[in-house]
């Protein structure tokens, strides 16, 4: 049986977005999509696994890697713009309805027990999408990719997290579904619960399918 009383202990959660609380890869991996057809090749749902957690600049460079294409910094850059803008089109269409299922109650629960809920995530359009979610009220610091410059495996995210919450790494813990991420709170001195698959999170301290979990 997991070992569950880490989470009676912990003083502040901290929340990965995509994959923990809403489901955005679907909209990364179109907009990826779009891009390398634009540019005249295939990226299929196996190419996109290598771009979980991984930030935006990154992905790009990964994707032109598996096009076998090389371009200027300004070029890259441009392109990474154009991906977002297409990103932003899809996610502009988002609710509460996309929701992970346990999301908004096991937040107001935390919210009701006195935790301090920060979001830890590399995505620069996090506040957008809690905006959507209409759920950012919920959260007392959002950290995201506007804020850090190190993605994931760094600890920074989580750090800048705990300090915005005014708590020790070690009282928080991170909830997270990517395997940098998971390392990345590590790295933190924080401990993990791992959202998803056993084989792909077997560093965090406790695996479940989703917050409804909790």
């Amino acid at each position: 049986m997991p070992d569950y009383s880490m989470l009676k202990e912990m003083k502040g959660a901290i929340f990965d977005l995509d994959g923990v609380i809403v489901d955005t890869a679907k909209y990364h991996y179109l907009a990826w999509r779009s891009l390398a057809s634009e540019l005249g090749f295939n990226f299929t749902e196996a190419d996109n696994e290598r771009l979980k957690g991984v930030s935006r600049m990154r992905s790009l460079d990964i994707l032109l890697e598996i096009g076998g294409l090389e371009f200027t910094e300004a070029e890259k850059l441009a392109m990474a713009d154009k991906k977002n803008r297409l990103y932003v089109e899809y996610i502009s269409r988002l609710d509460e309805s996309e929701l992970l299922p346990g999301v908004k109650p096991y937040l107001d629960e935390l919210r009701g027990s006195g935790i301090s809920i920060a979001l830890g995530s590399a995505s620069k359009n996090a506040l957008f999408i809690l905006d959507r979610l209409n759920i950012a009220g919920l959260f007392d610091a959002v950290v995201d990719g506007n804020r850090v410059s190190k993605a994931k495996p760094d600890p920074e995210v989580f750090l800048t997290a705990a300090e915005e919450l005014d708590l020790q790494p070690g009282q928080c813990v991170v909830f997270e579904d990517a395997e940098a991420g998971v390392a990345a709170a590590k790295a933190a001195g924080m401990q993990v619960v791992g959202i998803g698959r056993s084989e792909v999170l077997k560093e965090a301290d406790i695996i479940v399918s989703g917050l409804h979990d909790l």
